[in-house]
């Protein structure tokens, strides 16, 4: 079919338009990396963001290493970066380092970090993992998105180029992975509950109405409460449109045709079940908490662990079994402490 005159001017309108949208979201957006002992895939990341077609207002790289040779790394990607956009119009920095005395992990690295851009001024946050890349359109790809929506999660590939599965929505009667299936509706998104530290991209305004991420869970199931908490003062949507791709292979296993598994490590495990007592309590703190329901959502994560450790982390049965099991008992001094406080908003916080 031939294209008319309309059809083109219709097409440079849309393109002005998205280009325009990019461009405002670009204007104080801030990318928060949380890094850790992988400066080869820092390397990746940095290589990545320097080839987006739209360029953000900062970068803040959260160091859990506080390592030497990331510190160059990152003064070395500044200097790349000013030669390459310029100098910052406001005569700061256009990667901000901030190096921490210990591994703090990557819930309370990404806490750091939005502090320290919420506190620069950042209207955006977008919140990227060290083991992925961006990829050259993604503010374009995020932006048209962001005049109605003040949470969006873009879409992943993994390292081998294939769709990297969604976030579950989270059941709060249970507090696990909704296991229907992930669709779109004619909108082109999906209302959710949930949000991933890799790609999720954030307002302001959310941060200031529901705090920083909560810095004690270290790792897993921080994305998922933090999307859950922004689902209380807004509606979190994912958008099947890739924005990443991992940069880091993971063992994955096809098991009698079930989705794929990937293993976990003790560290993980314990996490994984020690998590859920802060859950449970955010659960509470709005209302949506069922004790019996909460307990065998307990019982089937567990259960479903071990079956991890029987068919694909076989070597560390035992110790993986004493490492879910620590973590359970964990849960519940956490679900029973009475000094417990959630985060706040980030204007109490920052």
């Amino acid at each position: 079919m031939t294209e008319t005159a309309c059809d083109n001017d219709s097409k440079a309108r849309n393109g002005a338009e998205s280009g325009e949208a990019a461009q405002n979201l670009a204007r104080r957006l801030a990318v928060v990396v949380v890094t850790y002992r992988r400066q080869h895939l820092l390397g990746e990341l940095f290589d990545s963001l320097a080839e987006l077609t739209t360029h953000p207002w900062r970068i803040y790289v959260v160091d859990n290493e506080n390592s030497q040779d990331t510190q160059t790394r990152v003064r070395d990607f500044g200097e790349r970066l000013v030669d390459a956009w310029g100098e910052p119009d406001d005569g700061t920095e256009r990667v901000v380092y901030l190096p921490q005395p210990v591994n703090v992990g990557c819930s309370a690295g990404f806490n750091a970090g939005m502090k320290r851009a919420y506190r620069d001024g950042a209207e955006w946050f977008w919140l990227v993992d060290d083991d992925v890349a961006v990829l050259p359109d993604a503010v374009e790809t995020l932006a048209p998105w962001t005049d109605a929506h003040d949470v969006i999660q873009g879409a992943r590939f993994d390292f081998f180029g294939e769709d990297v599965p969604q976030p579950r929505d989270l059941n709060v009667a249970f507090g696990t992975p909704v296991l229907s299936p992930l669709r779109f509706g004619r909108a082109g998104y999906r209302v959710t509950n949930v949000v991933s530290f890799e790609g999720a991209l954030v307002k302001r305004s959310i941060v200031s109405a529901i705090g920083l991420p909560d810095p004690r869970f270290f790792i897993t199931m921080d994305g998922v409460v933090y999307g859950y908490c922004a689902s209380k003062v807004t509606n979190p949507i994912m958008i099947p449109a890739k924005v990443l791709r991992k940069t880091r292979e993971k063992t994955e296993y096809d098991i009698a045709g079930l989705a794929q598994i990937t293993g976990l490590s003790n560290v993980q495990r314990y996490h994984l079940m020690r998590n859920r007592g802060y859950l449970a309590r955010y659960l509470q703190l709005h209302g949506d908490f069922h004790p019996f329901l909460f307990a065998l959502g307990t019982m089937s994560t567990f259960g479903l662990e071990l079956f991890r450790l029987g068919t694909v982390d076989r070597a560390d049965m035992v110790p993986g079994f004493f490492e879910l099991f620590k973590g359970w008992m964990a849960s519940r001094r956490v679900m029973h402490d009475p000094d417990w406080k959630p985060m706040h908003g980030a204007t109490h916080t920052c």
